[in-house]
């Protein structure tokens, strides 16, 4: 997303509490299984963030480094071995796999590799992977071993920071050689959104999301977020603040607005929606919130939330953000 979003991210997890029903087959049975379909031709050449990799056959067994890149590949079926785990907070089970995808990884047989984000090379070397994925930004990645990870396996680090999860899932796919699976499980997300859509009745429009970071001000995301573009594929008409509140140093696909500039910034919105990053009650927490009273949302009760996995989105996520939207917005 935006320069400063990762280093939160990691903050997060360092302080713990803050940060579809699927095949059961074997990773390396379900990669033999969808090689007819997809495989494509081998050697292919990857171009990623930490340089150039070249991935020789279609891998069987992959180990993950990113917790938020592991959904991705888990929604293409990739023949994932393992992943690193996040800290055990309320967004991760007792594994430290993210919620939205801790059932499937787990019915699938997926291992940890390591727990709390602290990347153990030794422990990736133990699960003899042939294709390693990773992320250069956020609280997991692996820049700085992306070398020592090389000489294991064949590695690849995605910036997922600067990429809806449809970009990184399409990415994922190419890397893996699953690209028509890839585009199935688009197609069919596609086509269950815009049947969830008719279901909704929806606010008064316009609408803006955003991270609450209380005292800091505000966390808008830009339309071009994926958090916006969800909102805007089930018809509401999504509106960020205007460029003149916000203030510079964020960049990307989510801006800054301080508390000054909250009143004015988010004057013209008639809904906002929450995205709960940090645990708690951000609704509440935001509709308290001296300076932002006579907000017209706060004073007509139209402050939601797009619920805690809505701030990492992959296809789990957006499907579970999905059906809590249509469970709030529809009847």
């Amino acid at each position: 997303m935006a320069r400063r979003l990762p280093t939160l991210v990691a903050a997060a997890a360092a302080a713990a509490l803050l940060l579809a029903g699927c095949s059961s087959t074997a990773p390396e049975q379900a990669a033999a299984d969808t090689a007819s379909e997809s495989g494509g031709d081998w050697p292919r050449t990857i171009e990623h963030a930490a340089g150039s990799t070249t991935i020789d056959e279609q891998p069987l067994r992959i180990v993950s480094v990113a917790p938020s890149v592991t959904g991705g590949l888990l929604s293409i079926e990739a023949p994932l071995v393992a992943t690193g785990a996040a800290p055990v907070t309320p967004l991760s089970d007792e594994n430290g796999f993210f919620t939205q995808w801790a059932d499937v990884a787990v019915e699938r047989g997926v291992e940890v590799a390591y727990k709390d984000l602290e990347l153990d090379i030794d422990a990736v070397d133990q699960f003899e992977p042939d294709l390693i994925i990773g992320s250069a930004n956020g609280g997991d990645n692996a820049l700085d071993a992306y070398e020592q990870l090389s000489e294991i396996a064949p590695t690849v680090l995605l910036d997922y920071g600067d990429a809806t999860w449809q970009e990184l899932t399409t990415q994922l796919a190419e890397i893996t050689g699953l690209e028509d699976t890839a585009t199935e499980v688009l197609a069919d997300y596609d086509a269950w959104v815009a049947g969830e859509a008719k279901k909704l009745t929806l606010p008064p429009q316009p609408t803006t999301a955003l991270i609450y970071m209380g005292a800091e001000g505000s966390w808008p995301f830009a339309p071009d977020s994926p958090q916006a573009m969800l909102l805007s594929s089930l018809g509401f008409d999504y509106q960020p603040p205007k460029d003149e509140f916000l203030t510079e140093g964020q960049g990307g696909r989510v801006g800054i607005l301080t508390s000054e500039n909250a009143p004015d910034g988010l004057a013209d919105a008639e809904t906002i929606m929450i995205v709960a990053m940090l645990g708690g009650d951000p609704v509440a927490e935001f509709s308290k919130d001296p300076l932002l009273a006579n907000l017209p949302a706060i004073t007509s009760d139209r402050v939601f939330t797009m619920g805690p996995q809505s701030f990492r989105l992959d296809y789990y996520s957006a499907k579970l953000t999905v059906e809590l939207l249509v469970d709030t917005f529809s009847g």
